[in-house]
């Protein structure tokens, strides 16, 4: 397999024990179906709830002819928003494979983990019951999504922790001394 802008062979790098290809040159990553999720799951265990399925909400995405052709079945690729990061992505919608240029998964690494702080309490609510249905319906396996709920949970008890400082000290004085109620 070639890179899609330099024409050299890609070789094998493992990221987060995900093995991808990658360019000596231009340093991009051609991730395969699902690898790139897998790295961005790893990299933050707190990312692994935020699922993206690039064409799920095909009308919110911004798309493009893309200039490059895919590695893996050389049809022209497509320029795409990751998600609400706002770094293009180039992905072939034949063998659903994602090549990111250089910097671009940190890129997408660090937006995500802004949205996490960014996200409201209403959000979380909101992001904590959509988990809770996927438990039984979810496209994941169970374990997968028992996962994905406690993670959100557990951030969703953060925020409500940091929106009330009164609130945490009692639970932290409770802990300290849990017969002085």
């Amino acid at each position: 397999m070639h890179c899609p802008k330099c024409q050299i062979e890609l070789t094998p790098r493992t990221i987060e024990a995900v093995t991808v290809k990658e360019c000596r040159r231009c340093e991009g990553i051609w991730f395969d179906k699902d690898e790139l999720r897998l790295v961005k799951d790893s990299t933050d265990a707190d990312l692994n709830w935020m699922d993206f399925a690039i064409w799920s909400q095909a009308e919110a995405i911004a798309v493009a002819d893309g200039q490059t052709q895919c590695p893996r079945c050389t049809v022209r690729m497509h320029m795409l928003d990751y998600d609400e990061t706002g770094v293009q992505v180039e992905y072939c919608h034949q063998c659903s494979g994602t090549w990111l240029d250089k910097g671009k998964l940190g890129d997408i690494i660090k937006a995500l983990e802004q949205e996490l702080l960014d996200k409201s309490l209403g959000d979380y609510v909101k992001e904590t019951l959509g988990e809770a249905s996927a438990l039984l319906a979810g496209p994941e396996s169970f374990v997968s999504e028992w996962k994905d709920f406690a993670t959100v949970t557990r951030l969703l008890q953060y925020r409500i922790l940091s929106l009330t400082p009164q609130l945490a000290n009692k639970i932290v004085l409770l802990q300290n001394n849990p017969l002085n109620i």
